[in-house]
């Protein structure tokens, strides 16, 4: 054997490497993704859009579309929740006011990323599974999509009675902006006058 030449054929590699590459691949893709918000949640909206759009041409697999509600709304309940339930006993939100000054920012328990991901990857298997004519499954609709709207009402009920109980907002939109925040309107003008 010559110098320089290996037991493996130049371009094969092992399924092992391909797919440590694929997954590398992947990863770096996501890590590229976190930032850019609106574009992700639309593509979710796209794909959301495309398995309704299958179900109503279809008319069938109403059983994979109940089950993917139900999927995310228990996503969307992890969004809401905070980390750590101030019903259980331990660390939680102050009960005095001298412990409400300090500052404790929201904890999700499940962080926006991984949400998304999760709405995604569900949507996806869904659009996939109505390829299979297993689970188009003979259901009556309309009572799925009743039983579906009373348990997102009373699950959301639920989740607003413990947010309002606790006192915590799940939502923010970002650090508090305040006009002529850092600049100096004083005699000297200082580092960020407005006169420069």
């Amino acid at each position: 054997m010559m110098e320089g030449e290996s037991d493996d054929p130049e371009g094969s590699q092992s399924f092992d490497q391909h797919s440590a590459n694929f997954k590398r691949m992947t990863q770096y893709w996501m890590d590229k993704s976190t930032i850019h918000v609106v574009p992700r949640w639309c593509l979710f909206a796209f794909l959301l859009l495309m398995f309704f759009l299958r179900i109503y041409l279809i008319q069938g697999y109403f059983i994979v579309a109940y089950g993917l509600g139900i999927f995310l709304l228990n996503n969307f309940i992890a969004f809401l929740s905070p980390l750590e339930d101030p019903t259980d006993n331990g660390p939680g939100l102050p009960s005095t006011e001298s412990e409400g000054k300090e500052y404790r920012p929201f904890t999700r328990r499940l962080p926006e990323f991984k949400f998304w991901m999760a709405c995604t990857r569900g949507t996806i298997t869904s659009i996939f599974m109505t390829f299979f004519s297993v689970f188009d499954i003979p259901v009556f609709w309309p009572i799925l999509l009743m039983y579906f709207f009373v348990l997102f009402f009373m699950t959301m009920k639920r989740q607003i009675l413990h947010m309002y109980k606790h006192k915590y907002v799940p939502i923010s939109w970002g650090k508090s902006k305040y006009k002529d925040a850092g600049v100096e309107n004083n005699m000297f003008g200082g580092g960020m006058s407005k006169s420069r």
